[in-house]
């Protein structure tokens, strides 16, 4: 459909502008006075026929009025060769040849028409505006600021600053992204990352603006405001995908001029062959490239769409075009198919009895180091089970000591009770991290750490393998024996261990020189690189952070693995969306234009081929959104 906008002539502006909105407002009275104009003149032959000047003055009257917007675009057009600016020409040219013949209710109706389809089309794409207004709506609410002093300001949250902390009582929504400082509650995060169970936030847990707290009570650190939010850079991404283009589209927009030349010999030579003034029209309308370049724009906005609605942000279309070609998948360890947190795993005593006294203990001494391990040991139990501690120290990498009510304690790696001259029962064998712990002197036993898979993980990569991706790549910097642990529970054959940041690179590029197309999954920060030299590059639960997103080309934020299905499935589903819809915009408008220029439209081909155009148009939209109807829920 023609713009009939002097704005953006290059691109189609599909989410309107305040400006575009005047415009279009404008432009629909204009049509409405036009098309009131023609029924007074058609009234006017029918009562009066003996006087039918005053009938066609009403009809050249209604056709100046619409002439202003299409001969405004027209003229504006020749400075940006476009398809948008062929529309407008090929409109502007059959209002002229209709005013030339003197067809002034053609010249009338032929405009009129358009504009309506035009206001018709931006009214009904595919929702877009809506979900775009959707989630504006969700940035918008209404914040519980605590001062330093403790009172409470109740602010609109867009006053938030990086910093601020909030109160987020239950029933409110999450004024920004934050960090929980104290509190637990359940929070519906369906609307940011598509998961449908509330999901249990707790003090040091990152939590996103839009989120909506069901139950409990929340202090949250304000982390990201505005556009940096989560929100913000979903709703920039969905904005950014109406500039979409197919290759067909780029093709045609790069021969524009040579398009408009071409429909004008299709039109001469229409004329020379049936002397017929309204065929010649009627192919001038019917090649009105409109249906072909909202093709993309149309499906890239519903597949964005999706995506957001299931949590995943996607950079954009060209990558959500990528997704559907991928036959590999190159896959972190540490963060991407683990937490990326080490949890417990077992413990092994020295005396038959009890774990409890032990855990409790050790979560003690673990509270008394930042150490990775040590903070991990914390967690076991909650603060207010610790046990009094005097005289702490810790050495560096070894371990921590400490006073307690029965005794010295000791919490550390196996060389360090050799240090204190402690014995200790065989170490046990075990891949990750583990520590000792003893008790004035007497040993209590050990306690194995480690990473745990995302419960996810083996599921995803059995779809994964499902959808085509058969090779799968275990690339990660931990030891390898680890790595082939891991691989060997998620059904990985290929595994490289203890690579480098540079070493991710080399081997990604490798295997996109063996002539593999590799999804590349990371955190988004110490994989940059590779993330990079991927086909698609995807970040896991950065929250849409700056590093996650300036690395990575899709990011899932709640780094729910089974979501790389939902990207690859979804991916597909565009692409033969996409396909249609360029059969529907350029096979269309070639069955017409052969109609109009064998003259079956008959002597209304003009306003019949303004009809099929825009019908056409409305065809590739509706096409484009039954993607909304695209749903996997986890």
């Amino acid at each position: 459909m023609t713009s009939i906008s002097s704005e953006e002539p290059s691109a189609k502006s599909v989410l309107l502008t305040r400006h575009e909105q005047r415009n279009m407002a404008v432009q629909l009275i204009l049509a409405m006075a036009a098309f009131g104009l023609l029924l007074c003149g058609w009234i006017w032959q029918w009562l009066f026929p003996q006087q039918s000047d005053v009938g066609q003055i009403l009809f050249g009257v209604a056709s100046l009025l619409v002439a202003v917007p299409v001969l405004r675009s027209a003229i504006h057009s020749l400075r940006s060769p476009s398809l948008h600016g062929v529309t407008d020409q090929l409109i502007a040219l059959a209002m002229l040849g209709a005013w030339a013949t003197g067809d002034l209710m053609t010249a009338a109706l032929l405009p009129g028409i358009m504009i309506f389809g035009h206001i018709l089309e931006e009214r009904s794409v595919i929702g877009s505006q809506e979900a775009i207004d959707a989630l504006s709506r969700l940035t918008r609410s209404r914040a519980r600021r605590i001062m330093p002093d403790g009172e409470i300001e109740e602010i609109d949250n867009h006053q938030l600053q990086t910093g601020d902390r909030v109160e987020v009582r239950a029933g409110d929504r999450l004024p920004a992204d934050g960090r929980v400082i104290s509190g637990s509650a359940s929070l519906d995060t369906a609307p940011i990352t598509g998961e449908s169970v509330p999901q249990e936030a707790r003090a040091g847990d990152d939590v996103f603006g839009g989120a909506i707290n069901l139950d409990g009570l929340l202090s949250v650190e304000v982390t990201r405001t505005g556009a940096d939010a989560t929100l913000g850079k979903v709703i920039a991404l969905m904005q950014k995908a109406e500039h979409a283009k197919p290759p067909i589209t780029r093709l045609l927009e790069r021969y524009a001029g040579q398009y408009l030349v071409l429909i004008l010999l299709i039109a001469a030579a229409t004329w020379f062959i049936t002397r017929d003034a309204h065929a010649m029209l009627a192919v001038l309308v019917a090649a009105c490239p409109c249906a072909l370049v909202l093709s993309a724009p149309a499906t890239a906005i519903a597949g964005i769409a999706v995506a957001a609605r299931h949590g995943i942000l996607i950079r954009s279309s060209a990558f959500l075009e990528e997704l559907a070609d991928l036959n590999a998948i190159v896959v972190d360890k540490t963060g991407t198919l683990t937490h990326g947190e080490l949890q417990l795993q077992r413990t092994v005593l020295a005396e038959e009895g009890s774990s409890d006294a032990v855990l409790i203990l050790a979560a003690s001494l673990g509270a008394a180091s930042s150490h990775p391990v040590s903070r991990a040991l914390a967690r076991l139990m909650a603060r207010e089970q610790y046990l009094p501690l005097e005289n702490i120290s810790e050495q560096q990498g070894m371990g921590v000591r400490a006073q307690t009510a029965q005794g010295e304690a000791l919490l550390g790696r196996p060389a360090f009770f050799s240090q204190k001259h402690i014995a200790v029962t065989d170490i046990p064998e075990h891949d990750g991290p583990l520590v000792g712990l003893s008790l004035n002197g007497r040993f209590l036993g050990w306690l194995l750490l480690a990473d745990s898979l995302r419960p996810e993980a083996q599921t995803a990569l059995a779809e994964l393998r499902q959808l085509g991706l058969q090779r799968q790549l275990l690339l990660t910097g931990d030891r390898a024996s680890v790595a082939h642990r891991i691989a060997g529970e998620l059904g990985i054959s290929d595994v490289v261990a203890q690579a480098l940041p540079e070493d991710k690179l080399h081997q990604v590029s490798a295997e996109i020189a063996q002539g593999y197309r590799p999804m590349v999954v990371g955190d988004g920060i110490n994989d940059s690189l590779a993330l990079k030299a991927g086909v698609v590059g995807i970040a896991m639960g950065a929250g849409g952070s700056d590093i996650a997103l300036a690395s990575a080309d899709v990011v899932l934020i709640g780094s729910d693995l089974r979501r790389l299905g939902t990207c690859v499935r979804l991916s597909r589903a565009c692409r033969r969306t996409l396909k249609i819809n360029v059969f529907i915009g350029l096979g269309w408008t070639l069955v017409v234009m052969a109609a109009a220029a064998m003259g079956l439209l008959g002597v209304a081909g003009v306003l019949i081929a303004a009809l099929l155009h825009n019908l056409s148009t409305l065809l590739v939209l509706g096409n484009a959104g039954r993607l909304l109807r695209f749903d996997e829920p986890l």
